[in-house]
């Protein structure tokens, strides 16, 4: 007998959408994949903008998983609430921001919190409001490695800032950060040269800040496309985000990586706007609207399916003259981008052996939680 699709959700009448589903049986593998391709966990810092779930999140710590990024206070919170010991907030945080990160640092005392900054002013005002609130914040340095949005080029106004936040009182600094994301060529051995010239001026700093009398630098650098490289350095620590769930872009441009899609959406036929055309009901709201039309989302059980316009709520597919497609059936889409697209859902549910068994609330999808 042939085997059904192993997206397929056996109760799917009973599913309203365009939905978010989650297949937890991958994410455990994404996750042992994750930490078989660096040996030693401890090294693992990944990035819970692509999940934003308690459980989720849950799932990491479980697999002895004890340090985290995320890149805003709700995220942050999140992973205090589930216990993680260790969560850097990889942004610069506005003076808002930092009067919340000081107050989860009082509510989550269990909770070692970090962040970034690349500027002195920044610095000078997380120091004077954490000494007014009794505290110590720790800091990491945020490199510009060729992303060209935040962080300083590595250099000597590194090393100046560095020395100027170590004298001040209320922040500690702790090392380096540096994002990679834009090297994702899909030819490794070019992929690997860029990122290791990328790499070099970090790894100098790192050299001469401690031959300064600084303790050794911390470095948290790279993404998921250059994880597989920084993963055999034996001094930094990795932060991918996107293998938990994957998405038709890594699969795509990283051949190398045999993560699993682990996150789908699900729509279905709403209507039949002309003899060749389909109408489903995934429109901006519902799907990541970021780069070519075409290349928004893949339906596993319908690759043919060209996408011509998209709305709010609304995508139309060219499925061409004489198709057998009707009001009702069901797509199941792959998403090119699925951070994004997980951040336009309230909720995934899970599907484990073809049924749909629960939920897991994006929580941190939300600006604010409680704090």
């Amino acid at each position: 007998m042939e085997q059904a699709p192993w997206y397929l959700i056996d109760d799917v009448a009973q599913l309203d959408t365009p939905a978010l589903v989650l297949y937890p049986d991958r994410v455990k593998h994404n996750i042992a994949l994750l930490k078989s391709m660096i040996g030693d966990v401890s090294r693992l810092r990944p990035h819970v903008k692509t999940n934003k779930s308690r459980e989720a999140s849950r799932l990491l710590l479980e697999a002895g998983i004890r340090k985290f990024k995320c890149a805003t206070i709700a995220e942050a919170e999140m992973l205090a609430m589930i216990g993680a010991p260790d969560v850097l907030l990889a942004y610069q945080p506005n003076e808002a921001k930092m009067h919340r990160l000081l107050a989860l640092m009082k509510a989550y005392p269990d909770t070692h919190f970090s962040c970034l900054v690349d500027t002195i002013t920044t610095a000078t005002t997380l120091s004077e409001l954490a000494v007014a609130a009794g505290l110590v914040v720790p800091v990491y340095i945020d490199l510009n490695v060729g992303m060209n949005r935040t962080g300083i080029a590595p250099g000597g106004a590194v090393l100046t800032l560095y020395s100027e936040l170590d004298q001040l009182p209320g922040v500690r600094p702790v090392g380096l950060h540096a994002y990679d994301g834009h090297l994702r060529n899909s030819d490794l051995a070019i992929r690997t040269s860029e990122c290791d010239a990328a790499f070099w001026p970090v790894q100098l700093l790192s050299e001469t800040l401690t031959a300064r009398g600084f303790a050794k630098p911390v470095i948290v650098i790279g993404g998921s496309p250059t994880f597989p490289i920084h993963a055999k350095r034996p001094d930094v620590e990795c932060s991918p985000g996107t293998f938990i769930y994957w998405d038709k872009g890594y699969q795509t441009i990283l051949p190398e990586q045999g993560f699993l899609p682990a996150a789908l959406v699900v729509s279905r036929v709403i209507s039949l706007p002309e003899s060749s055309k389909i109408c489903v009901d995934l429109g901006h709201k519902s799907i990541a609207p970021e780069g070519d039309l075409l290349s928004r989302v893949t339906f596993l059980n319908a690759p043919e399916l060209k996408a011509v316009g998209q709305s709010e709520e609304h995508l139309v597919l060219e499925a061409g003259e004489g198709h057998s497609y009707k009001v009702g059936d069901v797509f199941y889409g792959i998403p090119n981008h699925v951070c994004p697209t997980v951040a336009l859902y309230e909720r995934g549910y899970t599907i484990e052996n073809g049924l749909t068994t629960g939920e897991w609330l994006a929580v941190s999808r939300d600006r604010v939680i409680t704090i």
